[in-house]
C-alpha cells in the first residue's frame, strides 16, 4: 500500500510541475516555451486556462491528499 500511494505521489508531482509550467506567466520564463507568453485578445481568461487551473487544483488536491493517505499508512505501521 505504501508503495502503491508513493508512485502515485511521484507521478502527481511530475504532473503538478507540468501544470504549474504551462500556466500563463506575468514576464516571461519557463511558462512561455509552452505558450504561456502569447496574449489573448479577448479581456480576461480563454477557456483553455480556466480548464488549466481547474485541472490545477484537481491534482494539486490529489497529491495533498496522497501526502496525507502516506502519513497515516506509514504512522499505523510503526
Amino acid at each position: 500500500m505504501v508503495l502503491g500511494f508513493s508512485i502515485a505521489l511521484i507521478v502527481f508531482s511530475l504532473l503538478l510541475m507540468l501544470l504549474v509550467l504551462m500556466h500563463k506567466g506575468k514576464g516571461g520564463g519557463l511558462s512561455d516555451m509552452f505558450g504561456g507568453g502569447m496574449q489573448s485578445s479577448v479581456g480576461g481568461s480563454s477557456v483553455a486556462e480556466r480548464n488549466l487551473d481547474r485541472i490545477t487544483v484537481v491534482v494539486g488536491l490529489l497529491w495533498f491528499t496522497c501526502i496525507i493517505v502516506l502519513c497515516i499508512v506509514m504512522k499505523t505501521n510503526n
